[in-house]
């Protein structure tokens, strides 16, 4: 779930206009197989919805098989930068 959420916001920071941060507001995981430990996962994370105000991605991470072992949907709110 850490890993979807990075994938998700560096997604989201890629796409904030200058000025703009970024904070996760809803995130929801659904557990599909696992993974052995000590082996690589991948992360696809796909924009759902980008706008001035919310971005939505969802996230499928693989095990080294290509099994599909969790589905991640964040929601990442645009927020204005701190002075």
């Amino acid at each position: 779930m850490a890993f979807a959420d990075k994938l998700g916001a560096v997604g989201t920071v890629l796409n904030l206009a200058a000025g703009k941060q970024t904070t996760t507001t809803d995130s929801s995981t659904k557990f599909i197989a696992g993974a052995r430990v000590n082996t690589k996962v991948t992360g696809e994370c796909v924009a759902l919805h980008r706008c001035r105000s919310t971005m939505v991605w969802q996230t499928s991470i693989r095990n080294t098989e290509g099994k599909l072992c969790a589905v991640v949907t964040q929601t990442q709110l645009v927020l204005d930068a701190s002075s």
